[in-house]
């Protein structure tokens, strides 16, 4: 079982509730941090971040841990990395979880709502967020970065911008929940990667439709969608829609962090999927 964080480029600190529950259940359950981000190393060229390249990555980890098959577990991202995984490797997959997925192809959602964080801010933290934005030296890279990603992070280097990807999200993180106005406690501390970020979500507009090979690939799929979370529900819709055997579980009370605010209900659906 491997485990795939969000983001992209938002590593956990290691083994979440839902992890250790499985593991003492005796499957075992692996994750790591995806390159870019968290204790992964960082790219000297930030072109280098790709779905292609995590996808590989992803693979190259399965092989390492001699597993012939597996199964995903993937959040917010992460459900994207493992349904373009499914798509390039089906025969190594033998179930997955998406919880709160991403966009599943990226390209069909460019000019529709596809729901953003930002939209949820509170007034304050929006006025922090802009605070944060609003140095000179930020504004100069980000200009730069449209132009040429290698000359941005040459300006800026990645310890310095992860440092502000950290306290963005530290922000930004109560946005996800039901409740935007509520702290959100213990937020992971591992450290995030933004050049992992910002060039893998650009990456995902240029990959091929996955969509027309997922419709013949059936391996059980669990999909979870909290009633609050900021994403369109068409997008997890579409995940049940494309993938033949899947099933959509809508989670009460729960936004974009199923597991932070309904962890009963999350971790019970995903072992009742598991074991049946």
């Amino acid at each position: 079982m491997i485990v795939l964080h969000g983001g992209p480029g938002t590593p956990g600190d290691g083994p979440a509730p839902l992890e250790k529950q499985l593991a003492a259940r005796g499957y075992d359950v692996y994750s790591y941090d995806q390159l870019g981000s968290g204790r992964s190393g960082r790219l000297a060229d930030p072109t280098g971040y790709t779905v292609a390249r995590q996808v590989a990555d992803l693979d190259a980890v399965r092989a390492r841990i001699g597993a012939d098959r597996v199964v995903l577990l993937g959040a917010s991202w992460g459900a994207t990395l493992a349904t373009e995984y499914l798509a390039a490797h089906p025969a190594r997959v033998a179930r997955m979880v998406l919880t709160s997925p991403g966009a599943l192809w990226a390209p069909a959602w460019k000019d529709r709502a596809e729901g953003d964080i930002w939209d949820r801010l509170t007034a304050d933290q929006q006025r922090r967020l802009d605070s944060l934005q609003a140095k000179p030296r930020l504004l100069a890279w980000s200009l730069l970065m449209e132009a040429s990603p290698r000359a941005a992070h040459a300006l800026v280097s990645d310890a310095e911008l992860d440092a502000v990807f950290a306290r963005l999200l530290a922000i930004t993180a109560p946005a996800a929940t039901c409740h935007p106005s509520r702290p959100l406690h213990d937020l992971p501390a591992s450290v995030p990667g933004f050049y992992a970020n910002q060039l893998t979500t650009a990456d995902q507009l240029t990959v091929p439709d996955p969509r027309p090979a997922l419709r013949h690939i059936r391996v059980p799929v669990l999909i979870l969608r909290g009633t609050c979370d900021y994403k369109n529900p068409g997008i997890a819709g579409e995940y049940d829609e494309v993938l033949p055997d899947s099933t959509l579980v809508t989670v009460d009370g729960a936004g974009h962090l199923i597991d932070a605010e309904q962890p009963q209900r999350y971790r019970q659906s995903v072992i009742r999927f598991l074991e049946q």
